[in-house]
């Protein structure tokens, strides 16, 4: 158990104080019994008995004025003073600290989130310090909160929602008391004195684990979406077709779509186009209920709103944003005309970013096998999508902008000429394909 990464060989255990391995790497040490392909990042280490001025009289470099966070001047790893919090204000940031020397290993762990995220290991005696009974909750596969003072921090519901979508896998579950106590900091108003990069971040985080949908399904169920996520929370209850839904709720097939696409890809970006690709068929008129005309264009503003919201960067907002107007017409291969096709290229910036159009398709799939029933069916219209854009790499690699007639051009003329030979490579595709639809007088 002392193979810890990094330091472990360094001489850390001549430094003039008590020092302990604390948090996620002593945890995910212990849940390498389960998975040995889980891997330690990082290592932080608590300090007890000592002082800011000795930490940097002995060369640590402390992270910020005012937070008693130190770096090892040869490993880098954190190094933070024992302390205990008060809150004094809202949110995450409400707290003063205590990090008197007399402070106990005991007492710092006692303000930590969850048991398994409170359980030390001295390098010293290489023996774990557990006192809140962090790896029997290990052991028996449960996400438990310590005490009432994991209330005081609102980022805390996100956290243990965060775990439970990067553990479930190994059969974790969210212990009911501690459920309780997510639910009820959810009908206060603190989480709406998180910050936006704050909760961004763990829905970043959340979107890398293994299972994202959980995240979000666990916060729905805790009432943790209506502040930050209303677009996602509405979407519960909004009925569709069963002939198509077998399950119904929109909120239900979103986390199927972003189950599926978790299985397609790492790639976050297309797992949150997944999350927000229907948000528009929260706001569906009840008139015309369960049919959703026009959730797409509806949903482009709704997807603006929730990155505006979180500041979300600008890569996920122009995928989600294309995701949302566009993704329904990747499974309509026999109900367009060719220039539909091409307004669809042109749209998504094909011509510039390809990618592009590869990670809408993986959303596409994950949309039409996030069905009750659907899931192991293949996407048939990948195929075609793939040979159009394949077809359009070889116009591209032609260079037709090089031709001495194209160079002759004048702007307007080079525009038109290039829509055409892209046009005709869309419409060869689709006699290929036999779905060459009849073309309108104006086309």
């Amino acid at each position: 158990m002392t193979n810890f990464p990094h330091s472990e060989n360094l001489p850390n255990v001549s430094l003039p104080f008590k020092h302990y391995k604390v948090g996620g790497a002593v945890r995910d040490k212990l849940l390498q019994q389960f998975d040995s392909d889980i891997q330690i990042k990082e290592i932080d280490w608590v300090v007890v008995g000592s002082s800011t001025q000795q930490m940097l009289d002995l060369g640590f470099r402390q992270i910020g004025k005012n937070f008693p966070v130190f770096l090892h001047p040869k490993t880098n790893e954190e190094y933070a003073l024992a302390r205990l919090e008060k809150k004094q204000g809202h949110g995450y940031a409400g707290f003063t600290f205590n990090t008197s020397s007399k402070v106990s290993l005991e007492e710092d762990l006692s303000r930590r989130d969850l048991t398994i995220n409170a359980i030390a290991y001295d390098p010293k005696s290489k023996k774990f310090i557990d006192p809140y009974n962090g790896k029997k909750d290990l052991l028996q596969y449960t996400l438990r909160h310590i005490s009432d003072a994991f209330s005081e921090d609102p980022l805390r519901v996100f956290r243990v929602a965060r775990f439970y979508a990067r553990f479930a896998y190994l059969g974790f579950n969210v212990a009911p008391e501690t459920i309780e106590k997510m639910r009820q900091i959810c009908q206060t108003d603190e989480l709406k004195h998180l910050s936006a990069e704050r909760v961004w971040r763990e829905t970043q985080l959340a979107l890398e684990t293994r299972s994202p949908h959980l995240f979000f399904k666990l916060m729905y169920e805790v009432g943790g979406l209506k502040y930050w996520f209303p677009e996602i929370h509405n979407l519960f209850g909004v009925p569709q077709p069963p002939k198509w839904h077998p399950e119904i709720d929109c909120g239900i097939h979103t986390l199927l779509v972003l189950e599926q696409a978790s299985k397609l890809t790492n790639d976050i970006t297309v797992r949150f186009c997944a999350l927000t690709h229907d948000l528009g068929k929260a706001t569906t008129s009840k008139e015309i209920l369960p049919s959703h005309r026009g959730h797409e264009k509806r949903g482009v503003n709704l997807v603006k709103n929730l990155c505006e919201r979180l500041l979300i960067p600008n890569n996920f907002k122009k995928l989600a944003i294309y995701s949302a107007q566009w993704h329904t017409h990747f499974h309509r291969l026999n109900e367009m005309r060719a220039d539909t096709y091409l307004k669809m290229l042109l749209s998504i910036d094909f011509f510039h970013h390809p990618q592009n159009l590869i990670q809408l398709l993986q959303v596409s799939e994950s949309d039409s096998k996030g069905r009750t029933g659907f899931g192991y069916k293949p996407f048939q219209p990948k195929i075609f999508w793939l040979n159009l854009a394949h077809k359009m790499k070889e116009l591209e690699l032609s260079k037709p902008t090089q031709d001495p007639i194209f160079q002759a051009m004048e702007n307007t003329q080079k525009k038109d000429y290039l829509y055409k030979k892209r046009l005709n490579v869309v419409r060869n595709v689709l006699q290929q394909e036999s779905l060459l639809i009849a073309n309108s007088e104006n086309e």
